[in-house]
């Protein structure tokens, strides 16, 4: 060791690094407390980046992101990542004032033709729109599946149904994604689909007018509300709403701007019918645009009454259904509750293992405009 210095020399602190084998990127540092310079090559962040490591970490990263964001073309052929704009599509609500703008420009130039970068689109691998949502509710706005249900039953439409919208508090934690399996743990829970348009909004400030509120939807959709039949009158019977009744639900693959919808968008309301096939037959295609007893903005005003809903919110219109019983159901209970009408006992059983549901809105031309929901019920686990 050296004596009678008031700090050792260089050549003792790099004697001292090596006997201890400290790693090179920390003798620089014994250096410079000893008041020394660097002697070691130091390559900032992006050169290390910039070889095989970044490359791992680039890997690692893209497998632990949500899917992206895309923009589709109006065929629904081809699409662009729009995650340069937004990472998903709750992140480009959450600032639509300014994301907006930027994807609609995007998938104007993508419908232009004029994006060299753009891919085919294949449904099989889209996910949901949301993974999760801070909030979904869901009304029964279309009437005459609530007289239906509640004459099957001998009970009455309370007056109040008639000006007051029901809807209660759905599950959002997670959606199944459009062609996901629906789990079940048992056949005899009775299981049903449910065909129902969707609105997604912005912000919605508490106690919004039905007038306002309309200006809040950005965003339309379809969606299949999955319910547990056998479940519903226990869980009602104890007053407290939907529990174990109502799991996770699937939105359709691909959510649309009102304007893109055109005519068939009017005052708050889609005027087309939903159609749907269990088992590859026709079920039903009632029209969305009638019967609808409130509308979105109704809806959505009503959601809002006494609290704010935060972009993404998620409203549902419920099943649909109309007068017209030429047009067939949504769900397999509007279904059996007609058949109790008329024959005093359902024919129709619910799902069973292995049964598939499809639900497709077509516009005037027959063209898909949010894709179909395509699902299998299948066993829990």
């Amino acid at each position: 060791l050296e004596t009678a210095r008031s700090r050792p020399s260089v050549e003792m602190v790099l004697t001292l690094a090596e006997t201890l084998n400290v790693p090179l990127r920390d003798r620089n540092e014994l250096l410079r407390a000893a008041g020394f310079g660097a002697r070691y090559p130091e390559p900032g962040i992006d050169a290390l980046l910039a070889g095989p490591l970044g490359a791992t970490i680039d890997t690692m990263a893209a497998h632990h992101e949500p899917f992206p964001l895309i923009v589709v073309d109006r065929t629904l052929q081809h699409y662009l990542v729009a995650s340069g704009i937004a990472p998903t599509l709750q992140a480009a609500l959450d600032d639509w004032a300014n994301t907006a703008p930027r994807l609609n420009a995007l998938s104007e130039e993508l419908n232009a033709g004029e994006r060299g970068d753009a891919q085919r689109l294949d449904f099989t691998a889209l996910a949901s729109p949301f993974p999760r949502a801070y909030e979904f509710v869901d009304g029964s706005a279309y009437l005459p599946h609530v007289e239906r249900v509640r004459r099957a039953r001998g009970a009455e439409v309370p007056e109040s149904f008639y000006g007051d919208p029901l809807m209660y508090q759905a599950t959002s934690a997670g959606f199944l994604g459009p062609r996901d399996g629906v789990p079940v743990a048992s056949e005899e829970y009775g299981i049903d689909f449910e065909a129902e348009v969707v609105v997604v909004t912005d912000d919605v400030p508490m106690a919004v007018s039905e007038i306002a509120a309309g200006e809040h939807i950005q965003l339309v959709g379809l969606v299949n509300d999955v319910s547990l039949r056998n479940l519903i009158p226990g869980e009602l019977a104890k007053g407290f709403g939907f529990l174990h009744s109502k799991p996770r639900s699937a939105l359709s693959p691909v959510l649309v701007t009102p304007d893109e919808l055109g005519d068939a968008w009017r005052d708050s309301v889609l005027h087309l019918p939903l159609r749907s096939w269990l088992n590859g037959e026709r079920f039903g295609e009632p029209e969305a645009g009638v019967d609808m007893q409130f509308n979105f903005a109704q809806l959505v005003a009503h959601a809002a009454k006494t609290r704010p809903l935060a972009a993404g919110a998620i409203v549902g219109s419920g099943t649909i259904a109309n007068q017209d019983e030429s047009l067939g159901a949504s769900c397999l209970a509007e279904r059996r509750m007609l058949e109790i009408i008329a024959d005093g006992k359902p024919k129709t059983s619910f799902m069973q293992f292995g049964d598939t549901i499809r639900i497709e809105m077509l516009d005037d031309d027959g063209a898909s405009i949010f894709g179909a929901i395509e699902q299998m019920i299948v066993p829990h686990g």
